[in-house]
Formats: structure tokens, sequence, C-alpha cells
């Protein structure tokens, strides 16, 4: 349950205070980072609970990992703040799921953890990752402990946004929203932190939607750049309901395939790593006492692969967005500000033979798309339905 924070290195031109530990991390927040610090500095201006928004790409949890190592650790111990940073100091509970939603067991552990008096620290801080994805009743599990927590624990929440949350829940904390960093910032950093060509840079950016994760991945994966932009010219060829079958099959292909390649190095290092726990030689085979843990694993592997598919379908949903935003923008003559810059010719011709409510049928149905695989929807049949709708402007 407890996992470390990604490192993410600070912005040369980042003013000295937030290079220091363990603000150093977090990139263009500075007005969030200042009221962390007081906070973190003032029992005045502590609150009990804490949610952070912003949107995906934005350092959320880079920024609350930052503010539990400040309230942990004492000032200047910058042994402790890397511990907490690194996600192995004794006080600091974390919980990011690997699943589609969290789940009560590990809501209800977390909320356990809360409870307990911090063991060396100044407070105890309980971090929760992805709060987003708390079902109704797993919400309800916090109440109790948002209502009534210790004198010194405090919690960090973070979501994409306070609509997330139910009003229960965001009634009891403070929220701290992150701002929206701009292209030209996104690009500067991707090349600095991976030297990559600064048009190719501004490119990923632009198209990542200044999702600081993104970009980077599509600035160092030409292939990833390749698969978006043959994903997005596959779609504007859509004419009927063979292509939507077969469009749609392949972008699914295509995700899987991303998913898997994402998670098989892990999940094998995982087994491997649970093997040599137990004591089990490389080949040999598994005793019936001990199937039972790397049954679970496997379970737990699974629910990882199924939640990396839903996200990489969600970001061709996202892209799709972006194309027909565009569009959009042009039917009302507004071509200056195009994300797809590079399908310029194709959607300025789309936007000719299309009216505006059409594009706009088109991304409402992006929208019902993406609810309906948020119900377990087949990702298959979710997208030949809107791929449909692309063809015909009507829904289902």
């Amino acid at each position: 349950m407890t996992t470390a924070p990604s490192a993410r290195p600070a912005s040369p031109g980042a003013p000295a205070a937030a290079r220091e530990v363990p603000w150093g991390e977090v990139w263009g927040q500075a007005d969030a980072v200042a009221q962390l610090q007081a906070a973190a500095s003032d029992p005045a201006q502590l609150a009990h609970a804490w949610l952070i928004t912003g949107p995906p790409g934005s350092g959320r949890s880079t920024l609350a990992y930052a503010f539990a190592a400040a309230l942990i650790a004492e000032p200047g111990d910058e042994t402790a703040m890397r511990q907490v940073l690194a996600g192995t100091h004794p006080d600091l509970a974390a919980l990011r799921t690997e699943g589609v939603i969290i789940s009560i067991k590990d809501a209800r552990a977390l909320v356990e953890r809360s409870y307990f008096a911090p063991s060396l620290g100044r407070y105890r801080v309980i971090v929760m990752e992805d709060a987003d994805r708390m079902v109704e009743r797993t919400s309800n599990v916090l109440l109790k402990a948002l209502e009534e927590p210790p004198e010194r624990t405090v919690w960090v929440l973070c979501a994409p946004s306070d609509a997330d949350l139910l009003p229960t829940i965001r009634s009891r904390v403070r929220t701290l929203r992150l701002r929206e960093p701009d292209v030209d910032d996104v690009a500067r950093l991707i090349t600095q932190r991976t030297g990559a060509d600064p048009a190719v840079a501004e490119q990923s950016a632009r198209l990542a939607q200044r999702h600081i994760g993104m970009a980077q991945r599509l600035a160092t994966d030409e292939a990833a750049r390749a698969r978006r932009d043959e994903t997005l010219r596959a779609v504007l060829r859509v004419r009927g309901v063979g292509d939507a079958v077969e469009v749609a099959a392949r972008v699914v292909q295509a995700a899987t395939e991303d998913a898997k390649a994402l998670t098989a190095e892990r999940d094998e290092s995982e087994r491997e790593a649970l093997l040599r726990t137990l004591g089990i030689p490389a080949g040999s085979a598994v005793p019936p006492a001990v199937r039972g843990q790397l049954s679970a694993l496997e379970d737990d592997q699974k629910r990882r692969a199924t939640r990396s598919l839903r996200d990489g379908i969600d970001r061709v949903l996202t892209d799709l967005e972006s194309m027909y935003r565009d569009t959009l923008m042009l039917q009302f003559s507004r071509g200056d500000d195009l994300i797809n810059r590079e399908l310029a010719d194709e959607l300025t011709a789309l936007a000719a033979a299309w009216d505006a409510p059409r594009t706009l049928t088109v991304l409402d149905q992006i929208s019902v798309t993406r609810t309906n695989l948020e119900g377990n929807a087949a990702p298959a049949l979710a997208l030949e339905s809107l791929l449909i709708t692309v063809a015909s402007g009507r829904t289902p």
C-alpha cells in the first residue's frame, strides 16, 4: 500500500528556496509551495486535512510528498525528509491504487494507520493519491477519520478536481488548487530533463496538453508519437459502420499492447522478487503452501493491467477531444490556437464539411464513452459506438 513518489528534478530557474529539500522536486507551483511551507512551519495555518487538485501531470502527488516531508521532519533534518520522499519513513502512510478503484479494504487500512501517534516525526501524514477513484462506500470509510482526526495526524488527498469527491469529503478538507503550466514552460522542462530537441519538446507538450508525464513520454518515444498520429488519422477516415468497427478494434489492440509493454517487465520482476523472498530457486516448482501468495500477486497484477488498459484508452479519448476541439475552433474562425497543428489541413477540411452542432455531438459522445468505460463497458463496443457517431453525426 505504501508507495514512493517519483523523483522530479527542479527547474533550474526556480527560486533558491524551492530547490531545497523537500521542495526541490516540485516544479512550477510557487504559490502552492509558499502556502504549504507556511502551514508546515506554523500550526495556526495547518489544517488537519488537505485536498490538492490540478490537472493530470501538474504534480499533485509530488507536492503532497514534499508537504509530508516538511511536516514529518524537524526543520533542517534532510535525512528524514529524504526518507519521506522515498516513501520509507514510518510516519508516512501512502496509498496509490493500481486498480480501477480504491478498495474499501485499503481505505480501512489507511484509516487505521491514521490513528497511530507519530513514532519519530512531528506529525503522522496520510497521503492518498488518486482520491477520485473512491466509490461512495469507500469515501464513507474516510468520513469519521476526517471528522475526528488525532491531534498530530494530517491527511493529504490528491485528485484532478474537488468535484471528483463527495461533498461530505470536500467539506472536511482545505482545498489547494494547482496552476496549469503553459506549453512553453512544459517544453522547457522536458528539454532540460531529457535533452530533447526544443521543437520536439514543444510539439510533445502541446499534444499532451501540458501533461508533464505524457509530454515527457511523447518527447522521448518516437513510436508513441507515431501511434498517436496514426490513431487520429484513422478516426478521420471513418465513414461508416465497417470503418468504425475496424478502427475501434485497432485502437483497443494498440492500447492493449501498450499496456502490456508498460507492465510486463514489472510483473516479471515482482514475481521473481516474491519467489526469492520465499526461498524458491528460479525455475523450480512452486510448493502448494505458497501458491496462495503467488496467486494474490497475480490478481494484483491483473487489476493493474486492467487499469493500464483503461488509462490507455482514456488517453485516446483525450486526444480525440483535442482533435474535435480544434475542429470547433476552426468552425468559429479561431484557428490560431490549435493543439493538433500537424493535422491543420485535414481539420480545416473537416470543419468545412461539418457544422458546429455535429462537432458538439461528437464531443458530447466522447464524454458519454468515458462514462460508459468507467461503468465497465467493453472497450471495443464503447469505441465502436463513439465512432459510429463520428461517421453519422448521430448518437446510437
